[in-house]
C-alpha cells in the first residue's frame, strides 16, 4: 500500500505522484515568491500558528493518553482471564490523523487520535465502557462525551485542557505490536465496518501526505490558507453539507500534485483556477481506485446506485476508497462554486494589483445576502444537555436542506450557516440560520408558491425521534427577514446601522454594468402577494399548492440531471455521466480516455482545461448555466398567523406580479 500512483526518478526527471502528468512543472517568479510571503505573513498575523510552549503540550498529553491505554488493555485482559504471559505482552497504541497528522491544526485546535488495540477489547464493554470509566475518574480529564452510536463512534475529551476526539479500531491480532503500520491492507482483515471507517482516517492522511510534493514548504502553507478562506467564506463544516478538513485536504493535494514545483501564491491561485472549471460529479482522486483483496465496497457509481446521487465526490486515497464530500447538496454545491468563481476573480485581480490577500479573505456577508431565514431555535435545561442536543440537531440540519431541495425540485434554494449562535441573554439556548430562495433563472408563470410547512414538521418529528432526548430539550423554527434577524449574531450584539464595508461583490457590481440590470430585477421582484388578500388574484395564489408546482411548465422545463431525486423520490442519474461513458481503462479521475495528456506546450490555460473537462462536461453546463451571477434575495411571503389549534407552521410563496396585500 502506497505505492500505486508513484513513478520512478528517470534520468533526474521529478517523481511523478497521482494519476496524471503535471499540469505545469514551472517554478515561481519573483512575483510569487513576493506574495507568498506576504500570505505567511497574513497567516502569521491571523494566528493560525501555534506557539512552542502549546507544541510541547500537545506532546506531552500525547505520551499521557499513550500511557492511559496502555494501563487500559493490561486492566481489561487481566479481567477477562487472560494468562499472566499475555497480560504482559497486552498493548495498544495510538496515532494521530486529522489536521495535527497534516501539521495544518493551529491554536486550540483538537487533535483526532486514534486508538488501535487487541480483539479481544470490544468497542462497547471495553472503550466506551471501562476506558471511559478510567478517564471520568481522572482529574486531568474534562468535558467527556461518548458519542458510540455516530457513523464513526467517537469519545471526545480534555485532556489537560487539549480537545481530543478519540476513535477506536479493534484488530484481528492478539498482540498489538509497538511498530504496527496500518496502511498495509491486511490490518483490515476481519474488521467490522465501525473499525475499517475508524482506520480510514489514518489511512487516510498517511496516504494523501505520500501522495503530495514539497509537503513542509508549499502544501502546508496553502491548505492552511484555504481552510482559513472556507471557514471566513462560510463553506466550511461536513456536517452541513460543505467541506470539512478531509475535503479541503484532498483539493488542496491534487493541485499540488499537478504544479508540483509551484510555491503557495501560485498554488491558490490555480486551486481557484482549476475547480472553478471542474465538471462535477466527474470525481476527484489522488490516486486510481483499486479493488482490494478483501472485498470491501469501494466508491463506484456503475455498480453502486447510491454513489449515482454524488453531486461532488472528492474521494479518498486509501482503500477502501470513498467519497468523502457525500453530504453535498445541489444547493451548498451551488454556494461553493459561486466562492470558488469568487476566489478566482479576486486571485486575478491580485495579479493586476487591484486586490489583496485581505480581499480573499473577506467574511461572506451571510445576513445581508438574503432578504429570508429560516431560524432553528434549540435550548436544553443545562450545559451538557444542550451540548449533546446541539450535536443531534447540527446532523439532522443537513436533512433539512435536502428535504426542502427534495419536496420543491431544487427550485427553493437553501444557504444553511455553518455554525451556530448563542444568545446571552438566554441561558443554554441558540440558533442556527439558513438562507432562502427562488432559483434564478426559472421562468415563473403567473405566481409560484412554496408551501415548506410540512417539510419543517418532518424534520421537528425526525429531531425529537432523539434517543437520548430529555425534558427540556426544544426545537423551533421560524422564518425571520433580513430587518429582523435578532441582534444576538452580530458583533458584539450591535446590529449594523449600514451595510458592512465595500465587499468584492459589490464592487464588482458598480464596475460592471452588466449587474446593474440584476440590481433592476430584484427590485422588480420586491413586490409580493401575502395569502389571505381580498383580490381575485390574491385567492388565486392562496389556491396554489404543491401539486401545481410539480406540474409547472418550469419545473417539467428541467432536465432530470438538475434534480436530486425524481419525481418518485429515487435518486435521480447525476453521477452516471461520468461512469456510463467510461470503462475500467478510463477510470483515471479527470475523465479523460486513456492516454491523454495535457499539450503542456499549448500553455497551462489549455492544460487545465484539458484535465478539467471530463464528459459530465455538458451535464455541468446545464446544472449552473442558469444560475445568476449574483446572491439574489427571494420573494418571500409574510408568516401567516398560527393556525387555531395547530403547530406553528410555515409557509412560503414566490411571485414576480403585483404588490403587497394587506
Amino acid at each position: 500500500m502506497g505505492s500505486h500512483g508513484f513513478s520512478n526518478h528517470n534520468n533526474g526527471q521529478q517523481q511523478r505522484l497521482g494519476i496524471t502528468e503535471p499540469i505545469s512543472l514551472g517554478g515561481p517568479t519573483e512575483y510569487d515568491v513576493i506574495k507568498t510571503r506576504e500570505l505567511e505573513k497574513h497567516l502569521q498575523d491571523a494566528g493560525l500558528y501555534e506557539n512552542q510552549d502549546e507544541a510541547v503540550s500537545r506532546e506531552e498529553v500525547l505520551g499521557r493518553l499513550d500511557q492511559i491505554v496502555k494501563i487500559w488493555v493490561k486492566t481489561i485482559s487481566r479481567g477477562k482471564g487472560l494468562n499472566e504471559e499475555l497480560v504482559q505482552e497486552a498493548n495498544a497504541k495510538i496515532f494521530t490523523f486529522g489536521s495535527y497528522r497534516l501539521g495544518v491544526h493551529g491554536p486550540g485546535a483538537d487533535i483526532d487520535i486514534l486508538c488501535v488495540g487487541p480483539r479481544y477489547a470490544s468497542r462497547d464493554e471495553d472503550f466506551f465502557g471501562e476506558l471511559h470509566k478510567m478517564l471520568s475518574e481522572m482529574t486531568e480529564v474534562t468535558e467527556l462525551h461518548p458519542v458510540p452510536d455516530a457513523h464513526v463512534p467517537v469519545m471526545r475529551l480534555k485532556l489537560n485542557g487539549v480537545s481530543i476526539d478519540l476513535l477506536y479500531a479493534k484488530l484481528s491480532l492478539w498482540v498489538i505490536p509497538e511498530n504496527l503500520d496500518i496502511s498495509q491492507e491486511s490490518i483490515l482483515q476481519n474488521a467490522d465496518e465501525q473499525t475499517v471507517r475508524s482506520l480510514n482516517g489514518c489511512r487516510v492522511t498517511d496516504q494523501v501526505l505520500r501522495l503530495v510534493p514539497n509537503i513542509q514548504e508549499n502544501f502546508r502553507t496553502t491548505l492552511k490558507c484555504m481552510k482559513f478562506w472556507a471557514k471566513h467564506r462560510g463553506v466550511y463544516s461536513n456536517v452541513t453539507g460543505f467541506l470539512g478538513g478531509i475535503n479541503w485536504a484532498l483539493l488542496v493535494a491534487l493541485i499540488c500534485q499537478l504544479f508540483p514545483n509551484a510555491v503557495p501564491n501560485m498554488l491558490v491561485s490555480r486551486f481557484f483556477r482549476v475547480y472553478t472549471k471542474w465538471r462535477w460529479p466527474n470525481p476527484v482522486m489522488l490516486c486510481g481506485i483499486e479493488e482490494g483483496s478483501l472485498g470491501l465496497q469501494v466508491w463506484d457509481p456503475r455498480r453502486h446506485p447510491k454513489d449515482r446521487s454524488h453531486l461532488m465526490p472528492i474521494i479518498t486515497p486509501a482503500y477502501p476508497c470513498m467519497n468523502s464530500s457525500y453530504n453535498v447538496s445541489s444547493s451548498t454545491l451551488r454556494i461553493i462554486m459561486k466562492e470558488f468563481q469568487r476566489g478566482n476573480e479576486i486571485c486575478e485581480a491580485m495579479e493586476a494589483n487591484k486586490a489583496d490577500w485581505d480581499t480573499l479573505f473577506e467574511p461572506h456577508p451571510f445576513f445581508e445576502a438574503y432578504k429570508n431565514y429560516l431560524q432553528i431555535d434549540i435550548s436544553a435545561e443545562n450545559a451538557d444537555d444542550l451540548r449533546k442536543w446541539k450535536g443531534w440537531v447540527e446532523s439532522r440540519l443537513r436533512h433539512l436542506t435536502l428535504k426542502i431541495e427534495r419536496h420543491t425540485y431544487d427550485m427553493l434554494q437553501c444557504h444553511p450557516h455553518p455554525g451556530d449562535f448563542p444568545d446571552k441573554s438566554r441561558p443554554y439556548h441558540c440558533s442556527y440560520f439558513m438562507g432562502l430562495q427562488r432559483k434564478q433563472g426559472v421562468p415563473l408563470s403567473g405566481a409560484q408558491k412554496f408551501d415548506i410547512r410540512p417539510t419543517v414538521e418532518e424534520f421537528k418529528h425526525s429531531v425529537n425521534m432523539y434517543t437520548l432526548w430529555k425534558p427540556g430539550m426544544d426545537v423551533h423554527v421560524s422564518h425571520v427577514k433580513r430587518d429582523s434577524i435578532p441582534s444576538f449574531v452580530f458583533p458584539g450584539a450591535v446590529r449594523p446601522s449600514h451595510p458592512s464595508k465595500v465587499t468584492w461583490h459589490s464592487k464588482r457590481s458598480s464596475e460592471l454594468s452588466t449587474f446593474g440590470h440584476a440590481h433592476a430585477e430584484e427590485s422588480e421582484e420586491g413586490k409580493v402577494f401575502v395569502l389571505g388578500g381580498n383580490g381575485d388574484r390574491k385567492r388565486k395564489v392562496g389556491e396554489d399548492s404543491v401539486d401545481t408546482l410539480r406540474s409547472s411548465k418550469s419545473l417539467a422545463s428541467l432536465s432530470p440531471c438538475s434534480r436530486e431525486v425524481d419525481e418518485d423520490g429515487n435518486p435521480d442519474s447525476i453521477g452516471s455521466c461520468w461512469y456510463e461513458k467510461c470503462d475500467d481503462s478510463e477510470m483515471n479521475g479527470s475523465g479523460e480516455e486513456q492516454g491523454e495528456k495535457p499539450d503542456l506546450e499549448d500553455g497551462e490555460k489549455v492544460a487545465i482545461e484539458k484535465i478539467k473537462c471530463g464528459p459530465c462536461d455538458s451535464l455541468a453546463q446545464h446544472v449552473f448555466s442558469e444560475e445568476p451571477d449574483e446572491l439574489t434575495p427571494p420573494l418571500l411571503t409574510e408568516m401567516p398567523p398560527p393556525v387555531p389549534q395547530k403547530k406553528p407552521l410555515i409557509r412560503l410563496k414566490f411571485t414576480s406580479l403585483g404588490k403587497a396585500g394587506d
